[in-house]
């Protein structure tokens, strides 16, 4: 009886064989990895066996597990399994079933969109069995997944080690760099990975508000909206999503109908842009425009309401100014928001950073931004330059770089502003960007006030400007309040 050829063991298997999954696998293929797979649901491990997967299937490098076990089986040690699984409780029961396969030294990698303190939680209870945990940020959508997407682990830097090559290997590269770099210990994978998407809803909304202003202000069809972001796509605004909206506007189906108008004005979300906004209310960071992004979709949400109050008083009023000189300023406006944007998703990491202790280079978040996510852009080199040359950069606003574009795009940001409010279209986000640019470079705020409202309804106290900070202070505002404040009493 012939030998049986001898069958290398796989480098990595992927649990979640849903879209993303299935094309993570194909790319890891590409690059010369064996790898095993499972799915909860059989038929879909067989489906991908024998479509897709089917010629590595042959070859062997692509081999199916009816189980986990199987899966774990097949493995080579240190054990790799990457899970792509939804966010939430899925992934807790795959770890139910997959800790007791595992041994000391195995690695399990969550790239899903996962909580960053649901990463953290699960970090710790496999580190107790002897197992690493990566929590993996991944971004590019399917076709980064097949072809290069952006890779954000965080973790053990030692298990990091495990699957950098293999992460390097299928990351978008960017001027010969792999989009893949270590974030830092713990949940910081998944924390940068929740700003990102958090950035990427404040882009969005920011290119629909320029968008709603071109359509609805200046009366332009399709065509000529599509031109002008093909224009704005080489120039400063050069990325992904500038580019994909160019695309949208050219869209017709077979009626000859533009697409983009028969689709509902009702957008849906998955979870991490509210996780941004509450992550920077957890931390007291001004995430102003992110924030606004969050409600403009949970107001588009209410189609029917905003239906019913449509005939409600608006000014009525139409543009009769320079259509081209708007446009002009609109690309400047849409410019210095964007910046706006990714200095509050900075300020927020940043205090992550500084709060948890964990090691992430900024300029490494940027540099893997650069490439195959959803927010890639020529802007993101600049951050880079920016955090290279300052590693200790309070926020971007205050790199020479920023400083000076904001300077520049000032006076149109304001007049785009001011005209969409004169009009009746809402620019949340873009109007958000420029009171909280205008809140920061305020030295001497209204805030005081809101001090002394505090203390005289509720002693709550206060600093003075003549006294050294920290020092608190308590006015009997009526008369008959005493020295009692509300820190007087033993909590």
């Amino acid at each position: 009886m012939p030998n049986e050829p001898v069958v290398a063991p796989a480098q990595i298997g992927l649990v979640g064989l849903a879209v993303m999954g299935q094309n993570l696998v194909l790319n890891m293929l590409d690059h010369g990895a064996r790898v095993a797979v499972y799915n909860r649901s059989g038929h879909v491990t067989d489906a991908f066996l024998a479509g897709t997967g089917a010629a590595a299937a042959s070859r062997g490098e692509l081999v199916g597990a009816k189980t986990l076990a199987e899966l774990v089986a097949a493995l080579a040690r240190p054990r790799r399994v990457m899970l792509l699984v939804k966010a939430g409780r899925a992934v807790d029961m795959v770890l139910d079933d997959l800790l007791p396969l595992l041994e000391a030294g195995d690695v399990v990698i969550d790239g899903g969109n996962s909580n960053f303190e649901d990463t953290a939680r699960r970090a710790e209870r496999l580190a107790a069995h002897g197992l690493h945990y990566l929590g993996t940020g991944v971004s590019g959508g399917e076709e980064g997944a097949r072809f290069g997407p952006a890779i954000m682990p965080g973790g053990p830097r030692e298990a990091y080690e495990t699957v950098r090559p293999l992460f390097e290997a299928i990351a978008a590269k960017v001027d010969g760099a792999p989009c893949c770099e270590w974030m830092g210990e713990g949940g910081a994978g998944h924390f940068v990975k929740m700003v990102h998407n958090g950035i990427e809803y404040g882009d969005m909304q920011l290119i629909a508000e320029a968008y709603h202003l071109m359509r609805d202000a200046l009366g332009m069809e399709a065509p000529a909206m599509r031109e002008v972001f093909e224009r704005w796509n080489r120039g400063v605004l050069d990325s992904y999503l500038i580019e994909i909206t160019r695309d949208v506007l050219g869209t017709y189906d077979a009626q000859g109908n533009l697409v983009l108008d028969l689709i509902l004005d009702r957008a849906g979300q998955k979870g991490t842009g509210r996780w941004t906004a509450n992550a920077a209310l957890e931390q007291g960071q001004p995430l102003t425009l992110i924030t606004e992004a969050v409600f403009a979709r949970n107001l588009s949400g209410l189609k029917d309401l905003r239906e019913r109050s449509a005939g409600l008083p608006a000014p009525g009023t139409v543009f009769e100014g320079d259509r081209e000189a708007f446009l002009a300023d609109l690309e400047q406006a849409l410019y210095a928001a964007k910046i706006v944007s990714y200095t509050q998703g900075y300020l927020l990491l940043r205090d992550a950073v500084r709060e948890r202790g964990w090691s992430t280079d900024l300029a490494a978040t940027a540099r893997v931004w650069r490439g195959g996510c959803i927010i890639r852009s020529r802007f993101l080199n600049d951050i880079t330059d920016a955090f290279t040359a300052d590693p200790d950069l309070e926020h971007l606003l205050l790199a020479p770089f920023f400083e000076a574009a904001v300077a520049s795009a000032q006076a149109s940001w304001r007049r785009v502003v001011g005209e969409a409010l004169r009009l009746g279209i809402p620019v949340p986000a873009m109007a958000a960007a420029l009171t909280f640019y205008d809140g920061l470079r305020t030295a001497r705020g209204p805030a005081n006030l809101l001090q002394a409202q505090r203390d005289y309804f509720g002693a709550h106290t206060y600093e003075r400007v003549d006294r050294p900070r920290g020092e608190m202070h308590h006015t009997d505002w009526i008369g008959s309040g005493g020295a009692v404040t509300s820190q007087s009493y033993d909590a």
